[in-house]
């Protein structure tokens, strides 16, 4: 049987010499799951995309071989390599929000896709485990919660009936039930002849569904493990208290999203926010930082009143509540480097000389696993564990007392993933920081944080210490 892809001694590098990725050998054929594994940093991410002809222009040199149904897809001029992309592959990266035209609805998004191809869009939108109905495809991608973006451009993929689908982390941002209804369509779609390439943390995953296995090692850019630090106890002060904060999507249609949650936190305390994928999570963590608009209740920060957006708060105020969001890719300037990136908040939150803005750099990249090096990197030349770290240094810039941490840990391997809390740890002990963890790592939440609130539709129903809720709401029956 003919080979889909074919890659041979492939290895990509910055012009200064720095290797993205490395891969001795790899061959897939039509209908074949082929799992892409290794810690962040290994390459994985920088693979697919080379599969997919979308390296960036004038960075990589590359060495080896690499076709995708007989073609040379590294070597095609743009205008090929874009009609070959539009025919034959489907790609959906860790960041798809960021490929979402956020002013087209869903309906449109998915014809755009389909392009000539015959589709339903109802059919798709249940494949992927969203509501097939003309409400939600009349949404714009900002109207949905983290999750469901995810789902959409997995819809707008599966909507060109790719030869070759790649998709990078798949399972961030899906609780297990969505997990087990992506390994089902997976499955189907191989059957039907879709080559799959997944890179992924999520081990199980890859043992139930990849037919081969492709480890890239730990040779390129792995950081280093960190110290494990113990849980410090939670202050008794509170820090912040909301008090019926409700949400919608958007003035006119006025969808909810939150119905009036109440939460509290203590200084040095790790509250975890968990629940199903669109249950209201990611919307929460953006009301608490002021960064959704469609937003009513009460919010109190210490023993003062805190406007409910952003553009009202005062520059300390901001500097006090801090969000990681899950789109690092999406939040981090590609054109600015690291460096770049992260003297912007010591100037501004700290007032930090441009003398000594290197030396805190380096300090803060230090603090989060990654060497100084990393400060002259620009975003597209990182993996995605190694974006999640500088989006977590960016925000530990500003010196904040809070800590709003959206899913930051979904790209990591498990290893990088506890080295990354264990930051946090020493951190809430060290300067008094408290942390609101978003997660659907029951475990994570379980060995990390001491309360936890479980929102179902945007209402929470239940709220308490982590290990009893956690262990009525998700071991019952």
């Amino acid at each position: 049987m003919t080979n889909i892809l074919d890659i041979l001694d492939l290895s990509i590098a910055t012009a200064d010499g720095h290797v993205l990725t490395r891969c001795d050998r790899l061959t897939a054929e039509k209908g074949r799951i082929i799992g892409v594994v290794g810690p962040s940093g290994s390459g994985k991410t920088t693979l697919l995309r080379s599969i997919a002809g979308a390296l960036p222009n004038g960075v990589p040199t590359v060495a080896g071989s690499l076709s995708v149904l007989g073609k040379e897809v590294l070597a095609l001029p743009a205008s090929e390599l874009r009609e070959f992309r539009r025919r034959h592959l489907g790609f959906v990266g860790q960041d798809p929000a960021s490929r979402l035209n956020p002013r087209m609805r869903i309906r449109h998004l998915l014809a755009e896709a389909a392009g000539d191809k015959q589709f339903s869009a109802q059919q798709i939108l249940t494949d992927v485990g969203l509501p097939a109905t003309d409400e939600l495809l009349g949404r714009k991608p900002g109207q949905l919660s983290g999750g469901q973006q995810r789902r959409v451009a997995l819809a707008r993929a599966l909507a060109r009936r790719p030869d070759v689908l790649l998709l990078d982390e798949p399972t961030v941002g899906l609780d297990a039930v969505l997990r087990e209804m992506l390994c089902e369509l997976l499955r189907d779609r191989a059957d039907k002849g879709t080559t799959i390439l997944l890179s992924c943390h999520d081990i199980p995953l890859i043992e139930e569904l990849a037919d081969d296995v492709v480890d890239l090692g730990a040779s390129v850019g792995v950081p280093a493990v960190l110290t494990e630090y113990p849980v410090p106890d939670a202050g008794g002060e509170e820090v912040l208290r909301v008090d019926g904060l409700s949400a919608w999507a958007d003035s006119r249609h006025r969808i909810p999203i939150l119905h009036g949650v109440d939460l509290s936190l203590t200084g040095r305390g790790a509250l975890a926010i968990v629940g199903v994928s669109g249950s209201g999570k990611t919307t929460l963590a953006r009301a608490i930082t002021g960064l959704h608009k469609h937003v009513q209740g009460h919010i109190t920060l210490g023993e003062q009143p805190l406007p409910l957006r952003v553009e009202g708060r005062d520059p300390a105020q901001r500097r006090r509540i801090q969000l990681i969001p899950q789109d690092s890719l999406g939040t981090l300037n590609p054109s600015r480097t690291v460096g770049a990136t992260l003297s912007r908040p010591l100037r501004l939150f700290r007032g930090v000389p441009a003398r000594d803005l290197p030396v805190q750099v380096a300090g803060l990249l230090h603090t989060v696993g990654l060497s100084e090096e990393f400060a002259e990197r620009y975003p597209h030349e990182l993996s995605g564990g190694q974006r999640q770290r500088v989006a977590i240094a960016r925000a530990l810039a500003a010196d904040p007392d809070i800590l709003v941490c959206d899913e930051i840990t979904s790209s990591l391997d498990a290893s990088t993933a506890e080295d990354i809390m264990n930051v946090l740890i020493e951190l809430r002990s060290r300067r008094d920081l408290a942390l609101i963890v978003i997660t659907h790592e029951i475990p994570l939440a379980v060995r990390h944080t001491s309360t936890v609130l479980v929102l179902e539709e945007g209402r929470v129903v239940q709220h308490g210490a982590t290990s009893d809720v956690l262990a009525s709401v998700f071991h019952r029956g």
